[in-house]
């Protein structure tokens, strides 16, 4: 019930209004900022994963519209042009990035991420110095690397591609010279396969190079995202709780007061920076030739994909 007042002479009762100067309101935390759901992206960043699909899109448009790649015969086999007939050098499977950096992409990944961690004063001081922000981003990185392992290389047998392949009516074009020897089972990967000289065929064969240059480079973007927001004027709305319990923009947790609370514009920190956009632009280059000279495009959308490489990214996210 509010206060009451004097009685007056009929017996009624005026309301005390408080005095707004000497009132205690329970403490709130106010902010302008939106709070999204922790796994949701927000609109920058949904424009910023929707480049994946669009480069599949345009890379796949280009291949139908360019006559040279149109008219070049296509094997099915290796999911490639024949080098005799490529219509383009990064049509061939040998060129230079595909062989030193696609397939080597999560090496370069490491690299450029070790580098952003190291040299960049946001995540500590230079040098190997272990701090809160640093230790997240390896748990974050080693999350990541599981995921890759699991999907591509090893997960208690054949990687999470393999099982989908065999799953689908895949199998090894040289297993029916093993029957009674162990017969399809012999081979359950496709470097099993490849190594007895067979052909993996017939099932549903998920691009693995669209699987680790989609995630590769989403992984280094959104670790390097808020750097880039605090060292410009990016539109990035995504609100954070700071380690005192207040509700604020991303950009509080970079800069002075942070781990490093250094310059976020000298030269280590812009090398630190750097290389992680640099490996994150070749990985959407190869994304895009991937896309217009290699596999269908069945096996370059399959849903899965996407899906889990931009899950994992939302739920790697930490407070930054």
């Amino acid at each position: 019930m509010a206060p009451q007042g004097p009685v007056r002479r009929n017996g009624t009762t005026t309301t005390k209004i408080s005095d707004p100067a000497t009132t205690t309101m329970p403490p709130t935390t106010s902010t302008s900022l939106p709070v999204p759901f922790a796994l949701l992206p927000t609109t920058f960043e949904m424009l910023l994963l929707a480049v994946y699909p669009s480069t599949l899109l345009l890379g796949s448009l280009f291949s139908l519209l360019d006559p040279s790649a149109r008219k070049a015969p296509y094997n099915p086999v290796s999911q490639s042009h024949p080098p005799a007939h490529a219509p383009s050098y990064f049509a061939l499977k040998r060129n230079i990035l595909n062989t030193y950096f696609v397939k080597r992409c999560w090496f370069w990944v490491s690299l450029a991420y070790l580098v952003f961690l190291l040299l960049h004063t946001a995540n500590g001081p230079r040098g190997l110095v272990l701090t809160p922000r640093r230790l997240r981003g390896l748990v974050r990185y080693g999350i990541a690397t599981v995921w890759w392992v699991g999907v591509t290389q090893w997960l208690f047998g054949p990687p999470l591609i393999d099982r989908g392949f065999l799953l689908t009516g895949g199998a090894c074009e040289l297993a029916s010279q093993f029957e009674g020897t162990g017969g399809k089972t012999e081979f359950l990967t496709s470097q099993a396969c490849k190594v007895a000289g067979g052909t993996w065929s017939g099932g549903h064969d998920i691009s693995g190079h669209v699987f680790i240059l989609v995630l590769g480079s989403a992984f280094l973007i959104m670790e390097v995202l808020p750097v880039l927001v605090a060292m410009g004027e990016m539109p990035y709305e995504r609100a954070i709780m700071t380690r005192d319990g207040r509700l604020d923009g991303v950009k509080s947790e970079i800069g002075p007061g942070s781990d490093g609370g250094g310059d976020l514009n000298s030269s280590w920190a812009k090398v630190g920076v750097g290389m992680p956009v640099i490996v994150a632009g070749l990985g959407w280059f190869m994304l895009l030739m991937t896309a217009a000279y290699f596999h269908t495009w069945f096996e370059k959308v399959s849903p899965e994909i996407y899906f889990q490489s931009w899950l994992l990214e939302q739920r790697l996210r930490s407070r930054s």
